[in-house]
């Protein structure tokens, strides 16, 4: 029998409730379903294959000039950075840096993952953006994504003025697993005493391995009111962090819920989706980081599933965003 301490109230059930304005989507078949039956490699052909889209007029973003870079990571691999800049802040060497990594599973993706976010806010904030190309599982499983990343933000760092950012006005950020990313590098930063993320943005993340969530001390009951969402089933969800961390799913730069402390931190924006496997996780994280003292914006989109904002054409698409934009602006005035 589980003892009456150990269970926790359904406060957020009713954040599954399906959004009508997903109607349209409901019945549209799921190519990652059956992770069971696909490979990694046929998993990725599949979403290299999906479009990228826009909730915005993509001409907005034409003055973005896009360029890449190659960078040597600590153990010699060469990894791929795509830089994002608006003429109208080409010039500047006191930029944000918004360091971004991507969504999609550990096991998926590339630059394109976040390519709506990252062209709007080039344009719409005073930011150089850097994406960055971490190797993936289960090839390479944890911490070669978080060394990856934080190789690389250390190269923007390093060359501050090449890229023509601030080397200490940071906001990291990322959707699903590039959110567990992001959470991470702002861990690491405080914890080697770099001082120099200054927000993280944190779209529908992965935060904490569900055999190591502390379930006498949060709600979880995500994974299973969720269990056949759209997007992303609960299976998908635990298969991809079965690639990425089979066995070191309790570090707590693995599962950042898990960390010792939180204490000190960077102001964070967590971007919560209600038909998501995943919803309770980063709950439980905005919950953590306020008893911790950081200043913590969540946002839940109520019965919208998982990695949403790639439906252009959703209400709820357009104020993801204009979220973010509106965040860190209201940061970048704030330092």
């Amino acid at each position: 029998m589980v003892s009456e301490t150990k269970q926790q109230p359904l406060r957020y059930a009713h954040y599954s409730t399906p959004d009508p304005d997903f109607d349209k989507y409901k019945d549209m078949p799921n190519p990652f379903a059956e992770v069971d039956t696909l490979s990694a490699v046929e998993m990725r052909a599949i979403m290299s294959g999906l479009p990228v889209t826009f909730p915005y007029d993509e001409a907005i973003t034409e003055s973005v000039e896009i360029s890449h870079r190659t960078i040597t990571a600590r153990d010699g691999a060469e990894l791929e950075l795509r830089i994002y800049k608006d003429t109208a802040v080409s010039h500047s060497t006191n930029s944000t840096l918004f360091f971004v990594t991507h969504g999609g599973g550990w096991v998926l993706g590339d630059h394109q993952a976040e390519e709506a976010m990252n062209r709007l806010v080039a344009k719409k904030t005073n930011s150089v953006v850097v994406s960055v190309n971490y190797r993936l599982a289960p090839e390479y499983q944890y911490p070669y994504a978080i060394n990856d990343s934080f190789d690389a933000m250390q190269w923007c760092r390093q060359n501050a003025d090449d890229t023509g950012i601030n080397p200490n006005k940071i906001i990291v950020g990322g959707s699903s697993s590039g959110g567990n990313i992001a959470a991470v590098l702002a861990l690491k930063d405080r914890d080697e005493g770099t001082g120099a993320v200054i927000g993280q943005i944190l779209n529908v993340p992965d935060i904490c391995h569900p055999a190591h969530f502390p379930r006498d001390k949060y709600e979880y009951n995500s994974p299973e009111q969720n269990k056949d969402a759209p997007v992303m089933s609960t299976q998908t969800a635990h298969w991809f962090w079965e690639q990425y961390c089979p066995t070191a799913g309790a570090d707590p730069y693995a599962s950042p819920l898990l960390a010792h402390s939180l204490t000190g931190l960077a102001p964070a924006l967590i971007q919560v989706a209600g038909q998501d496997p995943i919803r309770d996780e980063a709950l439980a994280y905005g919950k953590t980081l306020e008893s911790a003292g950081v200043p913590v914006q969540t946002k839940v989109y109520a019965g919208l599933p998982h990695a949403f904002h790639i439906f252009p054409d959703l209400k709820a698409t357009t104020t993801f965003y204009d979220t973010i934009i509106e965040w860190i602006t209201t940061r970048q005035e704030g330092e």
